[in-house]
């Protein structure tokens, strides 16, 4: 199982540490002022835009030093411009009671501004697995509408930027499958990476069902319960009462060997369920214990 994530090899610059940005230089565009009120957001935006503790940082360094990157926007056909990068910009500003801010206006068409939209956001640190869902699964449309895909695949591609390889781009696109609901509790860690992507080839009302089962009591679901649950569905056996059957099995108790997570976090991305990494952790002792016979057999 190789699971090897890049994204270590990537290195930011100041400006889109600071901003989440990977802006198209100014010489490649005019740099215009525009009014804030002329920026309109993108469609279906799938980043948050928010007033925390990263706003607080962006608003300062644009209180002492003015906006350092660009936004990028395109004409609406109603009048003002889509903002394809420069979200969180333009709420510093409007914090700041600024009325304009430096834009180069572009004509990109639908697919080439969403590539743009998220590659200018996948990189910051603090996204959201719905976000991540719904940007890749919005890029991965985009690149096949573009035939663009180049070397490789599609997933490949839509991973590229972010350093991911297609089996986490997809399994994040199947995420975004998932109801919002499904989606925040997955946010929140309320339900686990790996059960959310079995939970995902759900139907509409499937999907409901579990939701409410979860709300409804102090149930807990584990991939082992999801993957019950999906393979009822295909059998077109689920109901909500099935659901609630399967996660209020009694689970056997186990004896267990506890290995603080704190020791072990380094190794794993967020998207490793705990019994995908008890499963790892098995199968290198298992192939440690094997060496160690070999050693033995081999000094007699």
């Amino acid at each position: 199982m190789n699971k090897n994530r890049s994204a270590s090899k990537i290195k930011l610059n100041s400006f889109d540490e600071l901003f989440g940005s990977q802006d198209i230089s100014p010489a490649e565009g005019k740099v215009q002022e525009i009014s804030l009120d002329e920026l309109y957001s993108f469609k279906n935006h799938p980043f948050r835009v928010s007033d925390d503790e990263k706003m607080n940082e962006t608003v300062e360094s644009i209180k002492n030093y003015g906006v350092l990157s660009p936004g990028i926007a395109r004409p609406r056909a109603e009048g003002g411009y889509e903002i394809i990068s420069g979200h969180r910009r333009k709420l510093a500003c409007e914090i700041l009671g600024l009325k304009t801010m430096p834009v180069i206006v572009r004509d990109y068409d639908d697919d080439e501004a969403i590539v743009i939209m998220v590659d200018s956001n996948i990189q910051r640190e603090d996204i959201l697995p719905s976000e991540k869902a719904r940007a890749y699964a919005m890029k991965y449309e985009a690149i096949k509408h573009q035939g663009k895909a180049g070397e490789g695949n599609s997933l490949e591609t839509v991973g590229k930027t972010s350093g991911e390889n297609s089996k986490t781009v997809q399994r994040y696109i199947r995420l975004s499958r998932l109801n919002d609901d499904l989606l925040y509790m997955i946010d929140v860690k309320r339900v686990g990476f790996s059960q959310g992507v079995e939970l995902s080839y759900l139907s509409a009302q499937e999907q409901l069902w579990v939701q409410q089962v979860l709300e409804s009591g102090n149930y807990k679901i584990s991939v082992k319960q999801a993957a019950k649950i999906k393979e009822y569905s295909r059998k077109g056996e689920l109901s909500s009462d099935a659901v609630k059957h399967i996660l209020g099995e009694e689970k056997k108790p186990d004896k267990k060997i506890a290995i603080e997570r704190d020791r072990i976090s380094g190794y794993f991305s967020e998207e490793y369920s705990d019994e995908e990494i008890q499963n790892i952790i098995c199968e290198l002792l298992e192939n440690w214990h094997i060496s160690r016979i070999k050693e033995a057999q081999h000094e007699f």
